[in-house]
């Protein structure tokens, strides 16, 4: 069992940590264009197997994909993050040209793959790297669900005093702050969050939420990372253990949710095969208004890359 982190930086590294870690495959790649980094990465990591007793290998690669072929899962975490004065759509122009290089190169070393992708703007990236592979959607699909509700989780677990292991709860929409957190279908030990919080906690919660990533940029200067790869590895786990695990994913969306052509973080049920069913819950009219407006919101930036000059395919 293969699988491939394609981007070295914090998040990739992490997440081949994670995946290595926990003996999730034989074998991880962790690919990336700068020279020597993912090598040295990798092999840091390896030399930590006689200490955390694992024996996945670890290999790195610069720019090499012929190193990654025959890969079941591939996670890409490439791309560069906004920078001061560029602006959305230059943003995106830069990281669908790189998701979609990347996502050429995975096609052709590694045609049964399923891609997770990670990169930013998640949303719209996703749809690059399914434009451009041609495979059927349900292998390929992007993190961020996972990501969202666990910062939503560990808010509640701060606030109620309790353990995040008996906390569960569902997060929908776009990745940013149109994402729709789900109070009604969040509970503790089974028990509704909404009989142990009060009503303006709880919607404190759900805004820091919105803005969880943001928080971190503004502490640390640069995007979160542990919490990042470790959703993605969590993915990649449920993937090749055909766990059937049951996730908030960035999934393609024909009908589902009166929603068509859009890729939007839904509940979905992951295993070998990928999204192997997405889950349709009864939303109540406020939280259809809300994931409509999410939608919208996503759909206006998957509108850049539609009429970007270049073509995706």
């Amino acid at each position: 069992m293969k699988v491939t982190v394609v981007g070295a930086g914090n998040v990739g590294a992490t997440c081949a940590n994670v995946i290595a870690h926990n003996e999730v495959a034989n074998e991880v790649i962790l690919l990336d264009i700068k020279e020597g980094v993912a090598e040295g990465k990798s092999l840091d990591m390896w030399q930590t197997a006689p200490i955390n007793l694992y024996d996945t290998r670890i290999k790195g690669s610069t720019n090499d994909y012929a190193a990654t072929k025959d890969s079941e899962v591939v996670v890409i975490t490439s791309g560069l993050p906004r920078k001061p004065g560029m602006s959305r759509d230059d943003l995106i122009a830069t990281n669908a040209g790189i998701v979609r290089s990347v996502t050429e190169n995975i096609v052709k070393y590694s045609p049964n793959a399923i891609i997770i992708v990670v990169s930013n703007p998640l949303d719209v990236m996703t749809y690059c790297a399914y434009l451009t592979s041609g495979f059927d959607a349900k292998k390929v699909f992007g993190m961020a669900g996972i990501l969202d509700t666990a910062r939503y989780r560990a808010f509640l677990a701060d606030a109620l005093n309790c353990s995040p292991k008996d906390i569960q709860a569902v997060l929908m929409g776009g990745h940013g702050d149109t994402m729709v957190p789900l109070p009604r279908y969040t509970t503790v030990s089974g028990i509704p969050v909404t009989e142990l919080i009060a009503k303006d906690k709880l919607d404190a919660i759900i805004q820091r939420t919105k803005v969880g990533g943001g928080e971190l940029v503004n502490l640390m200067g640069t995007s979160a990372w542990y919490a990042p790869g470790a959703a993605a590895a969590q993915m990649v786990e449920a993937i090749v253990r055909d766990q059937k695990r049951i996730f908030p994913c960035c999934a393609w969306l024909q009908g589902e949710y009166g929603l068509k052509d859009i890729y939007l973080g839904v509940p979905v049920k992951l295993g070998k095969n990928g999204i192997e069913q997405i889950i349709e819950l009864k939303l109540n009219a406020e939280e259809k208004e809300l994931l409509d407006s999410s939608a919208k919101a996503v759909k206006e930036v998957m509108s850049v890359l539609d009429n970007m000059q270049q073509p995706v395919k």
